[in-house]
């Protein structure tokens, strides 16, 4: 078996160099990156497209939880989290996520861990983004940080389509979030789940591609990939990569992929 193209991510120096020291002798893993920050992890997440990321949690900004709800589905890695709190080793990450690190880093624990992994990418299937989010929303609920609004859920389908124009209804356990259009950022698919992304926030909704592209105005949003639409407006620039393929720069900093299947539609909307 081929070895795990692994990005690490941690906003300390030393954490990062003791990481990549324990690493840098495993027969399984092969470093290809480093990040200090959230933002700097999804940019070189979606141009290098890792196997695996070692993962800090606690990062200003931008935190490892919200690295992974920013990365587009189909190019997802399987995540190690790294924290130096216990409260963050709950029981979803066992399952969900490939496993967790506490600090500081353990030789035995961190290649306990990328075994894990190795086992993982046996089995790995696409759409592994979706139970990984569940579980991260569902800690930030035992924490305390949920900060969705409880709205009536008693909409019957004439007022969806006559009283919320423009406006996407996206149901959760009783509640019923109302996404305008123009919030919306980009989307990204895996299986019939939908992460609409929209505020700096991450929405799941059981839904296909295409049935969600027939509720969207389609002179705004455009699929680039065949999982992931964007908002046009928010596209504020475009880049070739080394491999051929083009990436779209979004106001918010966050960088997509635009597959070869889509390249050439996508070119001449910004001629």
């Amino acid at each position: 078996m081929s070895k795990l193209r692994t990005l690490l991510v941690d906003d300390e120096s030393l954490a990062l160099n003791l990481l990549r020291s324990l690493l840098s002798e495993n027969d399984d893993i092969e470093i290809i990156g480093e990040c200090l920050n959230g933002r700097e992890a999804i940019a070189s997440a979606n141009f290098l497209v890792p196997d695996l990321i070692f993962l800090d949690i606690q990062m200003p900004n931008v935190n490892g939880f919200e690295v992974v709800k920013a990365l587009q589905a189909d190019t997802m890695p399987m995540v190690i989290f790294a924290t130096a709190y216990n409260q963050y080793a709950i029981d979803a990450f066992d399952f969900y996520a490939v496993d967790y690190l506490l600090k500081p880093f353990d030789s035995e624990r961190v290649a306990l861990a990328v075994q894990r992994a190795v086992e993982r990418q046996k089995t790995q299937q696409e759409g592994m983004k979706i139970p990984l989010i569940g579980a991260i929303n569902d800690i930030s609920i035992r924490l305390g940080k949920d900060n969705y609004a409880s709205i009536d859920s008693n909409v019957n389908q004439q007022g969806e389509s006559e009283n919320i124009n423009r406006k996407l209804l996206i149901r959760d356990s009783g509640i019923v979030k109302i996404i305008p259009f123009d919030d919306i950022d980009w989307i990204d698919a895996a299986g019939d789940y939908m992460c609409v992304h929209a505020n700096n926030e991450t929405h799941i909704m059981r839904i296909t591609l295409l049935d969600l592209l027939k509720k969207l105005d389609e002179k705004t949003f455009v699929r680039i990939h065949r999982s992931t639409v964007v908002n046009l407006s928010r596209v504020v620039s475009t880049s070739l990569t080394q491999k051929g393929g083009s990436l779209l720069q979004l106001s918010d900093g966050q960088t997509l992929k635009v597959s070869r299947n889509y390249r050439e539609s996508t070119r001449k909307l910004f001629q």
